[in-house]
């Protein structure tokens, strides 16, 4: 059945071009927009619109969005390089290395945190989408360090509720582009997909509330190591507030990074490790607390600088 949508343009979008419109709506990408509008899928006060066209505020949109990509089934099979930090009935902490996606997605073919546990002969919770049972928070595919799965069901309730309510302590270390100034401050500022609609993700007006705590661990002639509390946990969160200051992550190439200092440093990723989790065991009720050494890439970097 046809998921028809009749809503008008908000005010705030008085001006914008048809596909950004629509991208910001519904979060689509802008190629995800495009494509809906050049089916004929989107009508402007009754009348048909190309991408370029500029919407109006108050004018009445009708979309008829396409039927959801069903994401793959997780492949069980062994992952290389990624260990366990802790286990027990209830939960496991995984040491996920670079590379591997929390989950499978519709635009990620390569290995997943959930299918390496189930094919080590890990047991994950039932709850959720079949693509990400057991998945509570993620980890960008090129991000490493300390990531918990639910293995009960009674975990990952709990689990989601701890970090939809902000009481599971996120801490990671990323080295960034020059001194940020102050040397410890927050960004508060609210992100949303990036307008270009390439899959990045930027600060935009009206996007989701998003703060990030950083401070300096140690100072380089080229970068800053730093100390980064989450707040909040948006897609691509610190790799966009730190692009944001003008301080991006050494290698992140998407958000801007000097390709030149990367190659220095050897470094084909960004340079950004969750290093610690700390929340209170689902079933016991202790606070408990794991903490991800550097690998070996990230290590070596520093060691250059």
């Amino acid at each position: 059945m046809a998921d028809v949508r009749h809503l008008p343009v908000p005010e705030g979008l008085e001006g914008e071009r048809a596909d950004a419109a629509l991208a910001r709506l519904f979060g689509l990408s802008r190629s995800q927009a495009a494509d809906i509008i050049a089916a004929g899928d989107v009508l402007l006060d009754g009348k048909a619109v190309a991408k370029s066209d500029r919407v109006h505020g108050g004018a009445w949109l009708e979309v008829t969005l396409p039927p959801p990509p069903v994401p793959p089934a997780p492949v069980p099979e062994p992952v290389p390089g990624m260990g366990i930090l802790y286990e027990d009935d209830d939960i496991v902490v995984v040491d996920k290395p670079v590379g591997v996606a929390a989950h499978p997605t519709t635009g990620w073919n390569g290995p997943t945190v959930l299918g390496g546990l189930l094919g080590a002969g890990h047991t994950v919770a039932t709850s959720g989408a079949a693509e990400r049972q057991g998945i509570v928070h993620r980890l960008d595919a090129n991000t490493t360090g300390a990531m918990v799965v639910a293995k009960s069901e009674v975990a990952y309730s709990r689990l989601k509720r701890a970090f939809k309510e902000r009481t599971v302590e996120k801490r990671y270390h990323a080295l960034v582009q020059g001194h940020p100034d102050p040397f410890r401050g927050t960004v508060d500022a609210p992100i949303d997909r990036h307008p270009a609609g390439d899959g990045r993700f930027a600060v935009v007006a009206g996007g989701k509330p998003s703060v990030t705590h950083y401070d300096t661990l140690e100072a380089f002639r080229a970068a800053t190591l730093l100390d980064i509390d989450l707040e909040t946990g948006r897609t691509h969160q610190i790799r966009v507030h730190m692009a944001a200051i003008r301080h991006p992550c050494v290698g992140d190439l998407a958000y801007g990074a000097d390709p030149t200092l990367a190659a220095r440093l050897g470094l084909r990723r960004q340079w950004l490790h969750a290093v610690r989790l700390a929340f209170e065991h689902p079933t016991r009720g202790e606070r408990v607390e794991f903490e991800s050494p550097y690998p070996e890439d990230l290590a070596r970097a520093l060691d250059r600088l």
